[in-house]
């Protein structure tokens, strides 16, 4: 199934059914009163989150919903009926918003959470409702109202309680595969992964979800590549790891490979810090991925370096000889825990 995270919808509610003008005439009621019916309502249109759904591509192709009208009011007091409603099944983690004025109309994180996005139009009154002491008979009924029209973005941030993120080519599938059992593609070359995977991670009666992001390119945070669409699932995730790679050595020089690890973190660092929502801010993880390309030994005096240039604890892992990697989601959980307690 194709992953969408991004639809534009034009909703249009029912209108109301109109009433009806109508007299009682029976054998022996020449001049029965008013019995004309009043219209239906027309149908709404509800959005609702359900389990199961993981896409908007129901909504890519399918760019105007329409909504039933009510019906008109018949004789004989028999009112119209009212248009039947509409529902847009969606993921959970999907938001709503109003295109043209930009506002948020909804943010569905759990199944079951619904809301109202077009009322339907009110059915008109039959001239039953007209009659009075002084108008006895009247010829007049109204016509139904006119249902709600607006124009809607769906925006799809995917839940999860951990993302990876780096630049491409980071290792993150493979981390996902190893840590999940996930079946997200693995390549060596940039841009394998175009969409966000989800893996559920268990351990020991533990469980987190974790998400493995398409990689982040420098000006994501203006949009490059894509930027603001991958970004903005990060910002459902409670802990982040910040993956960079081991890059073929040059001569065996490690304060090179330092360099470019350093590097990397700090472009993906000022995307998240730029991006903003709060994204900096949250607890953070730093990961070496690709650990097996160093030599017996090198993984501390890698570290060593890294700690000269002002970081403490890094994680180095390798998703090829499983090095590192349980003690890493052992961090994780723990981080996780301190995270519930601290917003439970």
């Amino acid at each position: 199934m194709r992953f969408h995270d991004l639809a534009k919808v034009e909703l249009i509610a029912g209108d109301g059914g109109g009433g009806c003008v109508s007299f009682r005439r029976e054998k022996f009621v020449p001049r029965g009163g008013p019995n004309g019916g009043n219209g239906g309502r027309g149908g709404h249109i509800f959005a609702r989150a359900i389990e199961g759904l993981n896409t908007l591509l129901d909504y890519r192709y399918r760019r105007r919903i329409v909504s039933a009208r009510g019906g008109r009011g018949q004789g004989k007091n028999r009112s119209g009926r009212g248009g039947e409603d509409v529902w847009l099944d969606l993921p959970r983690g999907t938001q709503v918003f109003d295109e043209d004025s930009g506002a948020l109309l909804a943010d569905l994180l759990e199944a079951g959470d619904e809301v109202l996005l077009c009322s339907g139009g009110r059915g008109g009154y039959g001239n039953t409702h007209f009659r009075s002491s002084t108008h006895r008979s009247p010829r007049m009924a109204q016509e139904g109202g006119t249902g709600e029209v607006r124009r809607v973005m769906l925006r799809l941030k995917v839940l999860a309680d951990v993302g990876l993120a780096g630049l491409p080519n980071a290792g993150k599938s493979s981390l996902l595969r190893v840590v999940s059992h996930s079946r997200t593609k693995v390549a060596d070359y940039p841009y394998t992964t175009l969409r966000p995977h989800l893996g559920l991670v268990e351990r020991s009666y533990r469980e987190a979800v974790f998400a493995d992001l398409p990689g982040l390119v420098r000006g994501a945070s203006e949009g490059v590549g894509l930027g603001h669409r991958f970004l903005a699932h990060m910002e459902r995730c409670r802990v982040l790891l910040r993956l960079a790679e081991v890059r073929e050595q040059s001569e065996g020089d490690l304060a090179v490979v330092a360099g470019r690890i350093v590097e990397d973190w700090g472009i993906v660092g000022d995307e998240l810090e730029r991006y903003g929502c709060g994204l900096a801010e949250k607890a953070c993880l730093l990961v070496v991925s690709k650990g097996d390309l160093l030599g017996e030994g090198e993984a501390e005096v890698l570290r060593g370096l890294l700690g000269e240039r002002g970081f403490g604890k890094v994680w180095m892992v390798s998703s090829v000889t499983g090095m590192g990697v349980e003690e890493l989601v052992e961090a994780v959980f723990g981080l996780l825990g301190e995270e519930e307690s601290a917003y439970g």
